[in-house]
C-alpha cells in the first residue's frame, strides 16, 4: 500500500494555520524533551541526595560514637572519685566512731560502770575458778 499524503491548502508551509500547527507541534516536542530530561536528572539528582545523605548519616554516627565515648570517660572518672571519696569517708567515720567509743569508755569509767574489756576479763576469771572448784570437788 502506497502512504498518500494528503494536505489541505490551510497546512501549507506559508499558511498561518500551518505556522501555528509547527509551533505547537515544536512546543509538544519541547515538552516531551523537557519530561525526558527531569526524568534522567531528576533520578542522577535523586541519587546525588541518596550520597550526601550517607555522608551526612556516617559523619553524625562517628560524631555521635566520640560523643558517647567522651560521656562514658566522664561517668568512669566520677566513679573512680566517688570510689576515691567512698574511701576517705569510710576512714574518716571509722576515726570518729573509735573517737566516740573511747569518750564514752572514759565517762562510763568516770561514773564507775565497768567497760567491755573489763567485764571480759571478769568471765575469764569466773570460768577459770569454776573450773578450779569443779577440779576440787571432784577430789575426795
Amino acid at each position: 500500500m502506497a502512504n498518500v499524503n494528503v494536505r489541505k491548502k490551510d497546512d501549507a508551509p506559508g499558511s498561518t494555520l500551518g505556522e501555528v500547527r509547527g509551533y505547537a507541534r515544536r512546543i509538544w516536542l519541547a515538552g516531551l524533551g523537557a519530561y525526558a530530561r527531569v526524568g534522567q536528572e531528576g533520578s542522577d539528582y535523586f541519587k546525588e541526595l541518596v550520597k550526601a545523605g550517607e555522608s551526612i548519616e556516617k559523619r553524625g554516627k562517628k560524631r555521635l560514637g566520640q560523643q558517647l565515648d567522651a560521656a562514658n570517660h566522664s561517668i568512669d572518672e566520677a566513679t573512680l572519685e566517688a570510689s576515691r571519696v567512698r574511701g576517705r569517708v569510710e576512714v574518716q567515720l571509722d576515726k570518729i566512731e573509735k573517737a566516740f567509743d573511747a569518750r564514752v569508755a572514759r565517762a562510763l569509767n568516770r561514773f564507775g560502770i565497768a567497760s567491755k574489756h573489763d567485764v571480759e576479763a571478769l568471765s575469764i576469771k569466773l570460768e577459770q575458778l569454776t573450773e578450779l572448784l569443779e577440779r576440787v570437788a571432784r577430789k575426795p
